[in-house]
Order: C-alpha cells, then sequence, then structure tokens
C-alpha cells in the first residue's frame, strides 16, 4: 500500500515541479525516488494484508511491483536523454509515465473487481496520451486514436463483464466470486459465465493475443521509440500478471469451456505472432508480432495456473523485459542518427559500432530464447509447466514458433554484420550505456543461475 502511495507522490511531485520551476530536479529526484520506493516495497515481502477489501500485498504484488519499478527506473534513466530537446514538456512526460507504474501497481493488488479496473484505466488513459504525444506526427496520432479507440472498446467488455459478474454473484470481492460456482454447483446462472467470457476477451486484448491483436503493430509503430518501450514491457507485465492473478483465484476456466477458449487464443496468437513477424521491415512492428509471440508462451502459464507456476511467469517476463529493453537502448541512438525505424537502420552496425552491436545481438538471441540467456529458461519453464498440465499440441505449437522467431530475430543481427555500413554516425551517450548493459548483464547472470528468481514462491 505504501509503494502505491508514494509512487503516486512521486507523479504529484512532478506536476508540482513544473509551477515552481524545478524541472532540472525532475530527472534526478525520479530515479533517487523510484529506488527509494523499489526499496520500500521489498519491506512487504511476507505481509500478506488486505485494505478495506479492496487491495491486497502479498509476495505476488510485491515481486510484480518490483518488476514494474525497475523497468519504470530503467524508462527514466532512458528518458533524460531522449527528451533532453524537449524540456518544457518534461513534467507531463513523466508525470503521464508515473501513473502508468500506479495503474500497474493496482492491477497486481487488487482483490476487488472495482480495483482491477481502476488499475487498467489508469495504465490505459496514461498511454493513449503517450502514445500520440508527439503532436506533429501523424503516426502518432495514429497510434494515439487507434489505441484509444480499441481500448474504449475493450473496457467496454470488461465493464459489462464485471457488471453481469456482480449482477450474479452478489459481490466484486475475487474470493467471493471464486466460491459462487462452488456453493452454487448446481443453479449457476448464465449471467456468470457470460460475464466471465467478456472478462476473458478484455484481458486477451490488454495483453495483445490474437484474435485482439490488432491494435499492437500499429501503436507500436506509431509510438515515439520510448514508449513503444515502455508500453512492450511494462503494460505486458501488468496484463499478465493481472491476467494470472484473475484466473488463479476466480478459477475461470473451471470448466473445459474456458480452458478450450484460452488454448484456442494461445495457438492462434503463437501462429499470428511468429508468422506475421517474418515479414516485417520495421524494428518497432518487428518487436510488436515478437511480443504478440510471446504473449502465447505466456498463454501457456495461463493455461497452467492450476499448478501456481508464479515464479516461472515472473522470470519469464523478468528475461523478456530486460532483453527488450536492451534492445531498444541500441535502437533509440541507431534511429536518431539514420532517422529512420526501419532493419536496414542497422547496416553495417557491426562494423562502426562493434560493442553495440554485439550487445543488440545479444538482446535478439535473449529474446529468441538462445541459451545461456534468460529467454532460453523461461521457455523451458514454461514449456515444462505446460506439458505437466496436459497441454501437449500448444507446448509443440510454441516450441515450431520458437524456431520460426529464431529466423526473424537474425533478420537484424544479419543487418548489422552482413550489410554494408551506412554513412550515418551513431552516438551513443553514458545512460543508454548503462541501461543497457545492466539489462544484457541480468539476462547472463540469471541465465547461468536462475535460482534466485525460481525459487522465490
Amino acid at each position: 500500500m505504501n509503494t502505491l502511495i508514494f509512487t503516486s507522490l512521486l507523479g504529484f511531485f512532478c506536476m508540482v515541479a513544473e509551477i515552481l520551476n524545478l524541472r532540472k530536479l525532475i530527472g534526478p529526484v525520479l530515479v533517487l525516488g523510484l529506488a527509494l520506493i523499489f526499496g520500500l516495497n521489498q519491506q512487504d515481502w511476507n505481509m500478506n494484508q488486505t485494505f478495506y477489501g479492496m487491495l491486497q500485498v502479498d509476495n505476488f504484488s510485491v515481486a510484480f511491483g518490483s518488476l514494474a519499478i525497475f523497468i519504470t527506473l530503467l524508462v527514466f534513466i532512458l528518458s533524460s536523454e531522449y527528451y533532453a530537446d524537449q524540456e518544457h514538456h518534461i513534467s507531463d512526460y513523466m508525470t503521464i509515465l508515473c501513473f502508468v507504474l500506479v495503474g500497474a501497481l493496482m492491477m497486481f493488488s487488487f482483490s476487488n473487481l472495482t480495483m482491477l479496473f481502476l488499475g487498467i484505466e489508469t495504465l490505459s488513459i496514461a498511454l493513449y496520451i503517450m502514445a500520440g504525444s508527439k503532436r506533429f506526427d501523424k503516426r502518432s496520432n495514429e497510434a494515439g486514436f487507434k489505441y484509444f479507440l480499441m481500448g474504449a472498446f475493450a473496457s467496454g467488455f470488461l465493464l459489462f463483464g464485471i457488471a453481469l459478474v456482480f449482477g450474479s454473484t452478489g459481490s466484486f470481492d475475487i474470493q467471493k466470486i471464486a466460491e459462487y460456482p462452488i456453493l452454487n454447483s448446481q443453479n449457476i446462472s448464465p449471467l456468470y459465465y457470460t460475464g466471465i467470457v467478456l472478462i476473458i476477451f478484455a484481458m486477451l486484448f490488454k495483453v495483445s493475443a490474437a484474435p485482439f491483436h490488432f491494435w499492437a503493430p500499429d501503436v507500436y509503430e506509431g509510438a515515439p521509440v520510448l514508449i513503444t518501450a515502455y508500453m512492450s514491457t511494462l503494460v505486458k507485465v501488468a496484463a499478465f500478471a493481472a491476467f494470472y492473478k484473475l484466473v488463479s483465484a476466480v478459477f475461470v476456466y473451471s470448466t473445459p469451456h474456458f480452458e478450450f477458449v484460452l488454448n484456442i487464443a494461445a495457438i492462434l496468437t503463437l501462429a499470428v505472432g511468429n508468422l506475421m513477424a517474418l515479414s516485417q521491415t520495421n524494428f518497432k512492428r518487428l518487436l510488436a508480432y515478437s511480443g504478440i509471440s510471446h504473449a502465447g508462451y505466456l498463454m501457456l502459464i495461463i493455461l497452467s495456473s492450476k499448478s501456481q507456476p508464479v515464479a516461472a511467469l515472473l522470470y519469464y517476463l523478468l528475461g523478456y523485459s530486460v532483453s527488450t529493453i536492451a534492445a531498444f537502448a541500441v535502437a533509440m541512438p541507431v534511429f536518431k542518427a539514420a532517422n529512420s525505424e526501419n532493419i536496414d537502420a542497422f547496416n553495417g552496425l557491426g562494423t562502426k559500432k562493434p560493442v553495440l552491436a554485439a550487445a543488440l545481438s545479444i538482446a535478439m538471441l535473449g529474446l529468441a530464447g538462445i541459451p545461456p540467456f534468460m529467454g532460453f529458461f523461461g521457455k523451458y519453464f514454461i514449456f515444462t509447466e505446460a506439458l505437466q498440465n496436459g497441454f501437449f499440441i500448444t507446448t509443440i505449437v510454441a516450441i515450431v514458433g520458437s524456431m520460426i522467431g529464431i529466423y526473424y530475430y537474425f533478420k537484424v543481427i544479419l543487418a548489422m554484420y552482413g550489410q554494408p555500413a551506412n554513412e550515418v554516425k551513431v552516438e551513443t551517450t553514458f545512460n543508454y550505456n548503462l541501461v543497457l548493459w545492466v539489462c544484457l548483464a541480468i539476462s547472463l547472470a540469471l541465465g547461468l543461475y536462475p535460482a534466485p528468481i525460481v525459487n522465490l514462491f
């Protein structure tokens, strides 16, 4: 609870700093503040408390909250360079990004469906604004409008589903909702099942799973590159953690029908994400379809949630996030120098900047699931859980998808080492290099020794 309060206060500080003409303090205060909040969040470990029946602080919320704070901290370090020439708007941007984190923290700790809805809307509305924050860029305007329009439909599904579940069970509390089909096994209202289906559809949209994935490539491509990095990491962490908590706590797939729907969604997501990524030439669209394919892998965890594989979910999301942020830490200065976001902007980077090219290669290998990085063991843990829970066909589809994924990740590596160098001069700063090597060090260290995360729960 304290983590949520102090993060909100940090967002309010950014607004006040603009009024008091303290813009130069925003960056350092945010980085220091998030570092302190990260430490404060650890104090709630093994402290299982529920606040007014709305929020529950437990090891689940602490672990995923720590991951979200860490991702936001890395993005804020990158933002000091990315927004260096937009000083007059820095307080607006940083305030909104803080409230994205606030929404994510609410999604990790909800014990009531109204708090889940408020968390999703707090996060989503802030991102609608940030996706369209490049006012004079038509692609950014389109991304913001498309994200808002599609997100509004998904929020409508979610709210209507919550209303139907409340009408059936008489409660928004997830424990009471979970007890409803057990206590009324012979007289379950059809409205209950309808509400659950609508909630599932809304959550599939939020995690960009097929067939509700269409918004992701266009929004990722049109949004500012820093916001794309934030969306592709924090949003996926928040959405999947909330989806997992909802499924594992409320048992929404307690009948074969719900399990069948989620299984089909997982297979479709794996197929669409990996096959569509093969033809992409834009780096951000490539990572968008890559993110869709990773959503397919993570759907295996949702399907396997009866066995409570929380550690596997946390490990996979951490590995995916650090590799993605590392990739964007290289991509941002390259895009700025080349004035292009296509894969050919990386042509010849292995000749001009061999260390930078090697770092991006490691990030791509991590996303592809090549050992010894976290991506490999993340998939191993997920596939193991899925097989133990009987999802053999879906796991085979996921393994084939991983093999396809190697090809499109290597498109970037081949561009750096197999194409002639272009004439642009790429310059990186200390902040970009710091974030890059921290992420790669984590991916390698926890890939070689995953026990600190795997044995956490």
